[in-house]
């Protein structure tokens, strides 16, 4: 599938993942948030930061992993991505979703 953010064509799952990380940039991020009628922070972008670091070592993902990152606490992790903040954080940070996410 194919979506369009920030004037670009991106390839996304049927989710709304992207495909391809490459094609990921702060413009369409923001673009991606505004559906989740979140306004991205430098905090929110600290923490898609950690998400795309933590995917590119392969790392898995879960609330209480990046409750203890340092980059926010598992309270302050909901405050900015309400309404599923793993779920929505991944798919705003352009990484597919955690296998820990229903």
């Amino acid at each position: 599938m194919e979506k369009v953010y920030a004037g670009k064509t991106i390839s996304v799952d049927k989710e709304g993942y992207l495909t391809d990380l490459s094609q990921w940039n702060k413009e369409i991020a923001i673009e991606m948030a505004k559906e989740e009628d979140i306004v991205l922070t430098d905090k929110h972008f600290e923490v898609l930061a950690y998400l795309q670091n933590q995917h590119k070592n392969e790392q898995a993902l879960s609330i209480r992993t990046i409750g203890k990152s340092g980059v926010v606490d598992i309270k302050q992790f909901y405050e900015l991505f309400p309404k599923g903040p793993l779920k929505i954080s991944s798919r705003i940070a352009g990484i597919p979703k955690p296998k820990s996410c229903i």
